[in-house]
């Protein structure tokens, strides 16, 4: 069938799956998806003092069996993963009522998890009842479109530096949308049951998404998704099937102020920068032969030889493996770890490789 352009920075009101057959194939860098959680609420759900709580019981939650909740997931899924680029990824958030008939789904379908993500909150409902332990978390499952895809975005050098370069880990510790954030109706009351924070689509967009990239949200809801993403100088699609929800969205997305290009530009990541061996700064002059390293508290002392190794004692190896060697640890990265004396001061000798990566990166 004959698809239509890419409709940038809008929603599309309908179903997810009707609406997703209107774009072009491989045409969306990144899908956040929040679908109906099938929750299979009995009836009201009271507080001890028998007041009603707020709890998601819309039409767009209630399926008539498990069976039905797995085609419609099936069906969202496949006509996602169409429109997904070959290294495009996916997010799916759910509840224990549905994230683990999702991954069956994820899996079956071909495409490849790469991380379970914990959101635990900071303010979790309380469980009134007191039958159950307090539902204090949900899981969003990261996925590639399949397993050959392996050049896809994760900023995990940037992710790291803004966690006071500790490895982010897949429990993210959040509280759940309140304020002025969380969007009212007429009467005072929540806008939408379950609206996500925008800490959390943030941190989905900057750890797995560019700017100028192309985020896709199937159930936008009030457009969490695409006022990040206008902020963050991404595009989005939405689709939305409820009119009301739809307007509020777009009303709060032509609020949001983008941040500048400067501050939005990714920084570089490591593991694409060019290989420079250790060899290459003793070529290029900038370390003598013979010259000796040590490390930051001038433990040891070692010789630089001109094939690039080093000499300790009666050892010869290279940066790494004599770093290792020094301090008894299984491995060690001599870039970081060797310095040299340059007057009163100590220089470490991966300045000098960053010197010849801008000269690569100059020519």
């Amino acid at each position: 069938m004959e698809r239509a352009p890419l409709p940038l920075d809008r929603v599309l009101v309908g179903d997810c799956v009707a609406e997703l057959e209107k774009l072009p194939d491989a045409s969306v860098d990144v899908v956040f998806a929040d679908p109906p959680y099938n929750l299979q609420l009995e009836g009201g759900l009271t507080r001890p003092d028998q007041s009603l709580v707020d709890a998601v019981d819309d039409d767009w939650d209630k399926f008539a069996s498990f069976s039905d909740y797995d085609a419609f997931t099936r069906a969202w899924l496949l006509a996602c993963r169409r429109v997904m680029k070959p290294n495009a990824t996916l997010w799916v958030i759910g509840s224990y009522h549905n994230i683990f008939r999702v991954g069956t789904a994820l899996q079956d379908l071909g495409f490849w998890i790469l991380n379970d993500v914990v959101w635990r909150k900071a303010n979790p409902m309380p469980n009134f009842r007191g039958r159950r332990f307090t539902n204090a978390h949900e899981t969003m499952i990261w996925a590639s479109r399949d397993q050959k895809s392996k050049s896809y975005t994760f900023h995990y050098d940037a992710l790291k530096a803004g966690n006071e370069d500790l490895q982010v880990r897949s429990d993210w510790f959040l509280p759940l949308c309140t304020g002025q954030e969380r969007l009212k109706d007429a009467g005072g009351q929540k806008l939408h049951p379950t609206q996500k924070p925008e800490a959390l689509l943030a941190r989905v967009m900057m750890a797995s998404s560019n700017p100028g990239d192309v985020v896709l949200d199937p159930f936008f809801g009030t457009g969490t998704t695409g006022a990040v993403a206008r902020r963050l100088g991404r595009h989005f699609i939405g689709i939305e099937r409820e009119t009301s929800y739809a307007t509020a969205a777009m009303e709060r997305i032509a609020r949001v102020e983008p941040l500048s290009a400067a501050s939005l530009e990714p920084a570089p990541e490591k593991r694409s920068e060019p290989r420079i061996p250790f060899l290459a700064v003793v070529e290029a002059g900038m370390l003598v032969p013979g010259a000796e390293l040590t490390d930051e508290r001038r433990r040891w002392r070692v010789v630089v030889r001109p094939d690039g190794t080093l000499a300790h004692g009666g050892v010869i190896g290279s940066i790494h493996k004599i770093g290792a060697l020094v301090q008894g640890l299984p491995a060690c990265n001599g870039w970081t770890f060797w310095h040299v004396e340059q007057g009163s001061a100590l220089v470490p000798i991966d300045s000098f490789r960053q010197v010849l990566r801008g000269a690569m990166k100059a020519a």
